[in-house]
């Protein structure tokens, strides 16, 4: 049980980051449809509610709507964007079409009498998306922040404890955002700051011991993020009840299979690494198609992790390494679907099990890492980079072949490297090779050469829905083009993807 804030989602991109930094001011908090029933916001007795933005005209008749009642529960609400306009819409207020629209960066000026800017200076650049206004503010409301062509970027009605921002104080454009939902946090709702790792921890430890008692738990590990931090979240709560198996597809990057089978060695688990390589690459061959590859493999893993359940026999749960994005992007209720997650909404019916364990439901990404590392786990896979299930595969275009895999897999290896020893393994989210399945002509000491293009990947993203390339130096890249054609056999030209998602996605396939 912890202190929480909801952040009540009207279909703005931007909910999981809100919901992140409130976590990051060490508050728990969930996203909820904006249809979530008012008897039920109240059982969860929250600390605050943060309305999100969203894409509608707040006057059109099929805009989201909340219930007027949710203002005088003596809850506090912060309204953001959209959420702003809801609220001056809701409460009697007037909201028109600007003249003027404001995007990006904008000048403002904030009174600092108000708690949400207290301590922060009167003037800074807020991150602004709107073609709407307030034109006329509820009774009892003031405005305390403006810029030259928005009279209300900020209004409070501090009696009631609403406030309201035009602007984005989640995104990092936005100067003192942060602060901005701290103060909301501590200063007006009067949170304490109770959700941290250590304590979630302990908790989740608990809750496990007391679900699975004496029972078996089985785990699928991929040797990502989640499925490794799951697995020591699972070792250090029931020992040795735990079986892993590993699949090891032969398609995971240079070292990774025996990386990951070396940081469980020494934990008190059953860890069972199956590998399957030449049993993958016999169904891949000739596949160029990139949803059959992954189809392809997708079964094909089911079908192996089946085998090997069926000689351990009957266990009591099966152990899901499903996150809190998942959940959030598979819809819950009324929500939107943005993408259908594997671990979410549906259980395998291959496994003889009584029930699912998903302790890391509740937790982002970046909270899993934190966790890992509070348990203990090898920093190199506490800090992995993101993987795809299909591997490989899937970055390499057109058919698999055991030659492609290991160009692919030291080529690879020589980016990460540079990477990590430029100093940038933290600053870039993503960064990987890809083997095209272009070849072009080259020259290589007095020889002609007939060989592949290298495509490199590098992308900076708050949420990984949407991504903009990463600016790796030019003398970063031009060591890791000069190792690659140097150590790489069969690769003579390389190239940097510079496109942002949208309109391209972050993997190639």
């Amino acid at each position: 049980m912890h202190e929480t804030v909801i952040v009540l989602d009207f279909g703005g991109q931007y909910n999981q980051l809100i919901a992140r930094r409130v976590r990051e001011c060490n508050v728990y908090c969930e996203v909820k449809s904006f249809k979530t029933p008012i008897d039920e916001i109240k059982k969860l007795a929250p600390k605050g509610i943060i309305f999100t933005g969203g894409p509608n005209s707040v006057y059109l008749d099929d805009s989201p709507r909340i219930d007027k009642e949710i203002f005088d529960l003596g809850i506090p609400v912060l309204g953001i964007c959209y959420g702003c306009q809801l609220m001056a819409y809701t409460l009697g207020g007037e909201v028109s079409a600007a003249e003027t629209r404001e995007y990006g960066k904008t000048n403002t000026s904030f009174d600092t009498d108000c708690l949400l800017f207290k301590e922060l200076p009167e003037t800074g650049i807020t991150w602004m998306s709107h073609t709407d206004y307030i034109s006329k503010l509820p009774a009892g409301f003031r405005s305390t922040a403006k810029t030259e062509d928005c009279p209300v970027a900020a209004m409070e009605c501090a009696e009631r404890r609403l406030y309201g921002i035009q602007y984005h104080p989640e995104v990092m454009h936005t100067e003192n955002g942060i602060k901005m939902l701290h103060n909301f946090l501590y200063e007006v709702c009067g949170c304490s700051g109770d959700w941290s790792m250590s304590n979630y921890a302990k908790t989740a430890i608990n809750t496990i011991r007391e679900k699975v008692g004496g029972g078996k738990v089985l785990l699928a590990l991929s040797g990502g993020v989640d499925s490794s931090v799951l697995a020591a979240l699972l070792a250090k709560a029931v020992g040795n009840q735990l079986t892993c198996i590993f699949v090891d597809h032969g398609l995971m990057r240079k070292n990774e299979g025996d990386e990951v089978e070396k940081a469980f060695e020494k934990w008190d688990i059953n860890f069972v690494r199956v590998n399957a390589k030449d049993r993958f690459l016999s169904k891949l061959a000739g596949v160029s198609d990139p949803e059959t590859k992954r189809k392809i493999i997708g079964e094909e893993f089911i079908r192996v992790f089946e085998a090997e359940a069926k000689k351990i026999g009957k266990v009591d749960f099966l152990a899901q390494g499903t996150i809190y994005p998942d959940v959030i992007e598979s819809g819950a209720g009324d929500a939107a679907v943005i993408k259908s997650h594997h671990n979410v909404g549906g259980l395998p019916d291959y496994v003889d099990f009584k029930d699912i364990v998903e302790p890391l439901r509740l937790l982002f990404k970046d909270e899993v890492r934190q966790l890992g590392t509070e348990l203990g786990l090898a920093s190199y896979l506490v800090w992995r980079q993101p993987f795809p299930g299909p591997g490989l595969a899937i970055r390499i275009i057109g058919d698999i072949t055991e030659e492609k895999i290991q160009i692919l897999q030291d080529a690879d290896y020589i980016f990460r490297e540079e990477i990590a020893e430029a100093g940038l393994d933290r600053d870039i989210h993503q960064y990987f090779a890809v083997l095209t399945s272009m070849r072009s002509v080259g020259v290589m000491g007095d020889s002609r050469t007939y060989d592949y293009t290298l495509a490199l990947r590098g992308v900076t993203t708050t949420d990984f829905m949407t991504a903009d390339f990463a600016r790796i130096p030019y003398d970063v890249l031009e060591r890791v083009s000069n190792r690659i054609v140097n150590e790489v056999q069969h690769i003579n030209r390389i190239v940097y993807d510079i496109t942002t998602k949208p309109p391209s996605t972050i993997e190639w396939e």
